[in-house]
């Protein structure tokens, strides 16, 4: 999702919530105590060097459990980091405590914000050697009418 994209969402909310991809939701009393835009600039294993700029989002629990993050509030964090940062349009990458800071990207289902785990991949798998995964296929799925034993084809 992009920064566009939340904020066209925000004001049509009553709340802001966000679910993790197991189904739990983060606790409602969450803070925004970040928002900005992260710069990754780097070299993949075969050698084409890269930029990446996304929003970032941090969401953090305290101990004040009455805190509610309403969807304006939010929409002037933003405005504010616009303003301030000369942050663009880019996707959003939110940073959420779980063992160690958990990086997601973000999705909205129609009520809610969904926090979607990433994954890593190769960037260059050609460069690598690494061989293309082979499609796996259950014999049972293939179709065997024809050499079926009363199929005369045989």
């Amino acid at each position: 999702m992009k920064l566009s994209n939340i904020k066209e969402i925000l004001p049509t909310l009553d709340n802001v919530e966000f679910q993790l991809a197991d189904g739990t939701f983060v606790p409602k009393h969450f803070h925004v105590t970040e928002v900005g835009i992260v710069t990754k600039h780097f070299i993949d294993c075969g050698g084409t060097i890269r930029n990446k700029k996304v929003v970032n989002f941090q969401l953090w629990n305290a101990n004040d459990f009455e805190h509610r993050l309403k969807p304006t509030k939010l929409l002037n964090i933003i405005k504010l980091s616009e303003e301030k940062l000369d942050i663009q349009d880019a996707e959003i990458e939110v940073e959420y405590q779980s063992e160690t800071i958990g990086k997601y990207n973000l999705d909205f289902n129609g009520n809610h914000f969904v926090l979607k785990n990433k994954q890593t991949a190769c960037l260059a798998s050609d460069a690598c050697g690494i061989p293309a995964e082979k499609q796996k296929v259950e014999l049972s799925e293939l179709n065997s009418a024809c050499c079926s034993p009363n199929s005369d084809c045989c």
